[in-house]
Parts: structure tokens; C-alpha cells; sequence
């Protein structure tokens, strides 16, 4: 999706604020709602219905309030929404629900907010120019990400080097995802194109989940009211009112506003995950922390001064926009 170079926005600044609030909280608290969810919930099915439902949802409403012809797309763009979700979900948020049983949600958060530095370093390979200035702001910022994933003496204990290895792989997932979308044929419209994507990237993600076997372990006994509660707070703000929020903003405020969201948000899931689920916070990781935070930050801003600049959105941040 291309911002113009230069816009005059009309949007309230209250407006736009709440907005952007909206999306700091919802999309920082995807995290932690996420590792409350897998405590009893079967992972990939229950991301495969939280993006099915939320797909169906996003489409049925476009289409009563704009008809059907709103959300007809060729298929062309059917194909690229779901590359672009199947990469996003499946790869991308799938291997981060899967890892937040080994790690904590506020480590998870962090090493998905390298994703603009992954997206940087694609660009890069494929022959785009990249100044100097933002290439070693994405150095320092990998630095941040081997200190929490690398083995350090006061990690927080339970963090499995599997649950760390999925979430770095989700991270390039997420970036590679965002990356082709700006190359593919994609729906025109923000709202349509996500509806497609969380509608098929949750297909494959629910068909992931049987393929690994969940459905054997179903205990609907066993769900908790917690996970049951997470789920459903998934569904309607992690999924439905952040990308309406998000997809607001991208038409009525500067991209150079609207992209602080990718370093507000793990700041948001360090201090929920500390508050409400007591995750230990070390010395190491506020470090590892601060580099990544700083380093994202650094090139976020830097590229969104970028005449055209192109957003990945499905997410983005789905982009994500919301990683989680």
C-alpha cells in the first residue's frame, strides 16, 4: 500500500489519537492474551477460528454496508492474499502461538518487533538501496535479539530453545510476508484485503492444526475460562477493531504517525506480561530490550520519511501490523 508523498489529513486530532491508542493497546496485549489462550486451548485450531471468524466477520460487514461487488477481487489478488496470509498467519503468527508455551509473551513480543529489521535486510538482498545509517541500526537491533535469544545467565528459567527458535523464525516469516505483499497483486481496498488474508491464512492455520493432530487432544473440559475469554478478545479487538483501527489511520493520519505502533506495541506487551502474568523481567533482557526498541524505532521513522513510502499491511502489522 503506497502513502502519498505529501497529504492533508482532516481527521480530528482527538480522533486520530484515540485510533492510534487503540492500536498501541489492543495489538501490545495480543501477546499476552495469546499465552493465556494456550494454556488450555489447542494452539493452531484455536488461531485458525480466531482468524476464520474474524475474516467472515470483516467480509459480511463490507459487504452489508458496502454490497457484494465491495469485496469481489480477481484471482490474482485471491492468490496474493493468500501467499501474503499464509506467511503472515500461518508462519508468522502461528509459530508465535505455538512458541508462547515455552517463552514468555513479553520476549515474544520483542523478538517479533525485529520484523521492519528483517524487511530491511530482504530489501537490501534483493538490490534495493539502504544507507548505511539504517543498516547499522538494524545491526544493533539483531544485537538486542541474540541477547535474549542466545543463552545468558540471568534469562528468565522456562524459556526452551525450541519456543525461541519458532518465534525468531515467525519474526522472518512475518517480514517475508510483509515484503512480497508490496510486490504482489493485492485487493486495492485495506479492509478487503485483510478480511481475505485472515480468512485464509486462519484456513491454513486450522488445517495445520488437524494435520499436526490437536484435534485428537480436544478435552472441551479442560478449557479454561481464561483461554475461552483470550480467544474471543482475539477475535474482536486483536483482529477486528485493530485492523479497523489501523486501516482508519493509514487513510487519515501521516505514515510517519501511524508506524510508531511497531516500537509502542512491545513496550505495551512487557508491561502487561510483567503486570498481569508476572513475567520476570532481567537485566539482560531490558538491555536486549532497550537495542531492539531503539533500533526499530530508528528505522521505522527513518523509512516512513521515504517519498511512496509502502506499508505491509494484511498487517501490514496484518502488521501487524499484529504479529501476535
Amino acid at each position: 500500500m503506497t502513502a502519498p508523498a505529501s497529504r492533508t489529513y482532516d481527521a480530528p486530532a482527538w480522533l486520530v489519537w484515540t485510533a492510534l491508542w487503540t492500536v498501541y493497546v489492543v495489538w501490545g496485549s495480543t501477546y499476552l492474551a495469546i499465552r493465556v489462550m494456550v494454556e488450555t486451548l489447542p494452539p493452531l485450531l484455536a488461531t485458525g477460528l480466531r482468524f476464520v471468524v474474524a475474516g467472515l466477520v470483516l467480509l459480511l460487514v463490507l459487504t452489508v454496508r458496502r454490497g457484494r461487488a465491495a469485496i469481489s477481487v480477481t484471482r490474482r489478488e485471491l492468490t496474493g492474499a493468500a501467499v501474503v496470509g499464509c506467511a503472515l498467519l500461518l508462519g508468522g503468527n502461528g509459530l508465535v502461538v505455538l512458541a508462547e508455551r515455552d517463552i514468555p509473551s513479553s520476549v515474544a513480543a520483542l523478538v517479533v518487533a525485529a520484523v521492519p529489521m528483517w524487511v530491511i535486510l530482504l530489501r537490501s538482498a534483493t538490490g534495493d538501496k539502504v544507507g548505511a545509517p539504517t543498516l547499522a541500526s538494524v545491526a544493533v537491533g539483531f544485537v538486542g535479539v541474540a541477547l535474549l535469544v542466545l543463552p545468558a545467565g540471568d534469562r528468565p528459567e522456562g524459556m526452551r530453545p525450541l519456543g525461541l527458535a519458532m518465534v525468531v523464525v515467525a519474526s522472518l516469516s512475518w517480514a517475508c510476508g510483509s515484503f512480497v505483499a508490496t510486490r504482489m497483486s493485492m485487493p486495492k481496498d485495506a479492509l478487503v484485503s485483510t478480511g481475505y488474508q485472515m480468512l485464509l491464512g486462519g484456513g491454513a492455520l486450522f488445517a495445520a492444526g488437524l494435520v499436526t493432530g490437536e484435534a485428537g487432544h480436544v478435552d472441551v473440559e479442560s478449557f479454561s475460562t481464561a483461554s475461552l475469554g483470550a480467544l474471543l478478545y482475539l477475535v474482536v479487538m486483536g483482529s477486528l477493531v485493530g485492523f479497523t483501527a489501523y486501516a482508519w489511520l493509514l487513510q487519515n493520519a501521516p505514515i510517519s504517525k501511524v508506524s510508531t505502533y511497531a516500537y509502542v506495541n512491545p513496550v505495551i506487551a512487557i508491561v502487561l506480561g510483567w503486570w498481569i502474568l508476572s513475567e520476570r523481567l532481567t537485566p539482560v533482557m531490558f538491555v536486549g530490550a532497550a537495542l531492539i526498541v531503539a533500533s526499530t524505532a530508528f528505522v521505522v521513522r527513518r523509512e516512513s520519511r521515504r517519498p511512496a513510502v509502502e506499508t505491509a499491511e494484511p498487517v501490514p502489522a496484518l502488521a501487524g501490523a499484529d504479529s501476535g
